[in-house]
């Protein structure tokens, strides 16, 4: 005979010649030839020391048990005393039923849904990350759901999980800001048969993100392809002079043309502008040319206007001077004194005709 104590918070199983027999509880005890015991810790996962299912055919083990048998596709999470502890896989485990309390939370994961049980604030542990895939759509951010293929709904901004598993999602995103599109590098003629090259943009908001990812494919280069071929429309009926003298009318045209095609990619236009028209350099340098000759010839015109303006204000003078003597002498006086002004000195050596026609000039004739 062995005397066996059994303290609180344990339990000891009895094996006689290796086959299990009972369960002991807190307590003393005498066990018997060819029995021995085998201690636990109530507050430690119960690991079976033999095939589990003989040990459960006891009532009183079994009842002394949590059993969580785990199935391939399931994981469950368990928690004690209320805080995540680990996840358990595809198996069988055992705790005991004592001053631990434990929680087991089952998830199927061939579903793709998480159970709103579940805190999300979970999802992003390191252990239970392994089995959960998320996608982030931004703020400024649209989303399209496909599932196995199969269009699910559209989703707004936040954060998104899903378990992992075979079952394909998609997540596609789109941008919901005003976006910008280049339109560079286009070479066209106009009606004279000139070759241009025109850069072009426009800004564009994406309003139906069904019709711009699910109708549609690739709806951003569609909408390129229209800005073109509007743009190719507008300067292929004009002249280059009547291409340069409209300028103007070219956005509110694009505009136009573009905005129902736009609307069945499921976008609205916002903008279009013209950044440059580039010219050849032969086409160039005869525009050059024209535009030199235009400003010579206004400057022809301005100097025959002043020169016309100059002789009429001649011809008025000479009107005043010979309907008024005084205004002629006068005239005649202001004239001699810009002379003088430029003489330093003056030598006379002729008989003194000079001086009465200066007296005949300064002092006029009494009547």
């Amino acid at each position: 005979m062995k005397r066996m104590m059994v303290n609180d918070y344990q339990v000891a199983l009895v094996f006689k010649s290796g086959v299990y027999r009972r369960l002991l509880i807190p307590g003393t005890y005498w066990l018997g030839w060819n029995e021995t015991a085998k201690l636990y810790d109530l507050t430690q996962p119960f690991v079976s020391p033999c095939e589990l299912n003989i040990l459960l055919q006891d009532e009183d083990l079994r009842n002394a048990l949590h059993v969580i048998e785990v199935k391939d596709n399931e994981i469950v999470l368990l928690y004690e005393n209320g805080l995540f502890k680990q996840v358990l896989t595809a198996g069988r485990y055992t705790y005991w039923k004592s001053v631990v309390k434990y929680d087991f939370v089952r998830a199927d994961t061939r579903v793709v849904d998480i159970s709103p049980s579940i805190d999300r604030s979970l999802l992003c542990n390191r252990q239970v990350a392994a089995y959960v895939r998320s996608y982030t759509v931004e703020s400024y951010e649209k989303a399209l759901l496909v599932i196995d293929g199969k269009y699910a709904g559209i989703l707004n901004s936040g954060v998104y999980y899903w378990w992992k598993n075979n079952t394909m999602i998609q997540v596609n995103k789109t941008d919901m800001r005003q976006l910008q599109i280049e339109i560079s590098g286009q070479e066209i003629l106009t009606k004279d048969k000139s070759p241009l090259r025109i850069n072009a943009h426009a800004q564009y908001v994406v309003k139906d993100i069904e019709k711009a990812l699910l109708q549609n494919k690739e709806y951003d280069r569609q909408l390129y392809v229209a800005f073109q071929l509007a743009l190719r429309e507008f300067v292929g009926t004009l002249t280059l002079d009547e291409l340069l003298e409209k300028k103007e009318t070219i956005a509110p045209f694009i505009l136009k043309e573009v905005y129902a095609k736009a609307s069945l990619l499921g976008v609205e236009v916002n903008g279009f502008g013209i950044r440059d028209i580039i010219l050849p350099g032969e086409i160039k340098d005869i525009l050059n040319q024209v535009l030199i000759a235009e400003k010579k010839a206004q400057a022809n015109i301005i100097m025959r206007r002043e020169e016309t303006a100059s002789t009429r204000s001649l011809l008025n003078t000479a009107r005043l001077m010979e309907e008024n003597p005084v205004l002629l002498k006068l005239k005649e006086m202001e004239y001699v004194e810009k002379i003088a002004d430029k003489i330093s000195s003056i030598s006379v050596g002729s008989n003194g005709v000079l001086i009465d026609q200066l007296k005949q000039i300064l002092i006029p004739e009494r009547k």
